[in-house]
């Protein structure tokens, strides 16, 4: 198990808690359960109860928006610092995607129920989530204004 310390200080890269001061983060560290995959294993399949996020530790995940559970063309490749699963902790819904483990892999989980607590405890941890959570919106909207203005100068 890591110290406390690293626990937040990996919190704190993070972009979902990057926002988060170190003394609220240090709520957050705690609640982490250790989980780990072998290369070959699905962490959740697409339409699965979105129950968890992890943050990994180790190793690498592929995440495809295909139907098919066994589709390898990956949206995105995380490691190390990455996570991932965290939507469902906000909205309920079922997973949006598949998360394929392409080796093996070290995670720390943290579960909505534990989440929700902590939120009901300490309400200003939801504040600076939802600024994080803005700021990835942010950078998106942008991402994708920039690929439609390359788009439309190539056409």
């Amino acid at each position: 198990m890591q110290p406390l310390f690293d626990r937040i200080l990996l919190l704190k890269r993070v972009p979902f808690f990057a926002l988060l001061r170190t003394d609220q983060l240090r709520h957050i560290a705690p609640a982490l359960a250790p989980a780990g995959w072998a290369a070959g294993e699905r962490v959740f399949d697409k339409g699965d109860p979105s129950d968890n996020m992890y943050i990994l530790l180790s190793g690498r995940v592929g995440i495809t928006l295909n139907g098919d559970p066994d589709s390898t063309e990956y949206v995105a490749q995380l490691g190390q610092g990455d996570c991932f699963g965290e939507m469902g902790l906000l909205d309920d819904l079922p997973r949006s995607a598949t998360a394929h483990v392409l080796e093996t892999a070290e995670a720390l989980s943290l579960s909505r129920e534990r989440l929700q607590g902590m939120l009901l405890a300490y309400p200003e941890l939801g504040i600076g989530m939802l600024a994080a959570l803005s700021r990835r919106l942010r950078d998106a909207n942008e991402a994708r204004v920039k690929s439609e203005q390359g788009a439309d100068k190539q056409g």
